[in-house]
């Protein structure tokens, strides 16, 4: 069996969501989605001649193959990896159908027969829509056609700029939007920190005032209350914070529970994350701008991660992603996949949580879109049914995608396989 061809199709939701299709001369194919990335689908072409010819079942030989080619134009880590994780993940949907055996069982097998889901609610409501440079946009789905784009900018600085937040940021609607989603079968939950807060004086320093610091509390505390105890909830900072203020921020919030406290600080500086972690009982996770276990290694080693947190639609792939967990087991560290994708990339990344045995839990970022069910064929019933993903037995990944759905919202001017 050969590769005859590498194809994509783009689709416009709350992301790009970008899906890579890889088809063979005896007529399988299997399906792949990689992380947005501006340029991603011509790097994706780029790609396509290191595969067409090449046997699809040596999934990591052809992996190997990708990533030493990339890395004569110095791309050890980056955006090539986007284009590789998705191309990787297609390989092995392929392989699983060629075997007759769902991907669980080329990994290693599964630890668990269910996967659990936290859902990430954004604020005190859903985060719409933004472009692969964070701009926010208005897909055909969210809004009238002619309608102006929308306000407010996150691109400002480190932090967000000094507009004022409006109510999406009170504690009183991520109280309501806590109790929403957790009345949704959600057993945790998590939330972004570091948006718009009254109290914000420069959106450029990386620091954080007392006032803005007692805001967040705030925000934090009125989740915990509107939970309880019985649901885990965690929070995302996008590492926007120097280390001493992350350090007085997540010292502050120890007192609730958190499952965690997400990218507080840069991701390039290791020893900085290091000292937040050591310096606070809240644990700290960070991983999804780490590629390759490679990328992983210095933070596993130096004891700056309590919880690791790999995107597998960009960290390398699928394989890649078991790699890194077993590095992460190594120091007694769990893995909480980062997950902004489709159906499609987030089963792919259940069959690795199922996988490995010091998984926690899998992100869903697809609150905010009607149709990211309905992009999902082939599968029994609901993707998520109740805050967790049964994972799929059938060869491959076990789902497909809904072309007559994935059609209807496919970015234009992208080809559609």
């Amino acid at each position: 069996m050969r590769i005859t061809d590498v194809r994509t199709a783009v689709v416009e939701a709350n992301y790009d969501w970008t899906f890579v299709r890889i088809y063979t001369d005896e007529g399988l194919t299997g399906l792949g989605e990689s992380f947005l990335a501006p340029g991603l689908t011509g790097i994706i072409r780029d790609l396509k001649p290191l595969l067409v010819g090449q046997d699809p079942l040596d999934v990591d030989r052809l992996f190997s193959r990708m990533r030493w080619a990339a890395s004569g134009a110095g791309s050890v880590a980056g955006l090539v990896y986007n284009a590789i994780s998705g191309i990787e993940a297609a390989l092995w949907d392929l392989a699983g159908k060629h075997y007759g055996v769902p991907v669980f069982r080329l990994l290693g097998g599964r630890h668990r027969d269910r996967v659990r889901v936290y859902a990430d609610c954004h604020a005190g409501e859903a985060l719409e829509a933004l472009s692969s440079v964070m701009i926010p946009r208005r897909p055909r789905w969210l809004s009238p056609a002619g309608a102006p784009p929308p306000a407010g900018d996150p691109v400002h600085g480190r932090a967000f700029g000094l507009e004022e937040p409006g109510e999406a940021f009170t504690p009183e609607m991520y109280a309501a939007r806590a109790r929403e989603v957790a009345a949704m079968g959600f057993t945790a939950l998590k939330f972004d920190l570091d948006v718009p807060n009254p109290h914000t004086l420069d959106p450029h320093s990386g620091t954080l005032t007392h006032a803005e610091i007692r805001h967040m509390v705030s925000l934090v505390e009125a989740v915990r209350e509107a939970v309880g105890d019985g649901v885990d909830i965690a929070f995302d900072l996008h590492w926007r914070y120097n280390v001493s203020d992350a350090v007085r921020l997540a010292c502050e919030l120890e007192p609730y529970g958190l499952m965690w406290l997400e990218d507080p600080v840069p991701p390039e500086n290791v020893e900085a994350l290091r000292r937040v972690t050591r310096s606070t009982r809240t644990p700290i996770a960070s991983g999804e701008n780490l590629y390759l276990r490679h990328g992983f290694r210095e933070a596993l080693e130096r004891g700056a991660l309590d919880i690791a947190a790999p995107d597998l639609q960009k960290c390398g792939g699928l394989l890649e992603g078991r790699r890194i967990a077993d590095m992460a087991d190594a120091h007694y560290v769990a893995v909480a996949p980062h997950c902004i994708a489709s159906p499609i990339g987030t089963v792919a990344a259940a069959h690795v949580a199922a996988a490995v045995p010091n998984f926690l839990a899998l992100e869903w970022h697809g609150m905010s879109v009607p149709f990211w069910e309905e992009m999902a064929a082939g599968f029994d019933g609901p993707v998520i049914r109740d805050g967790y993903i049964e994972v799929p037995e059938a060869p491959g990944l076990g789902v497909e995608l809904n072309e007559e759905v994935a059609r209807r919202y496919a970015r234009e001017g992208e080809p559609f396989f």
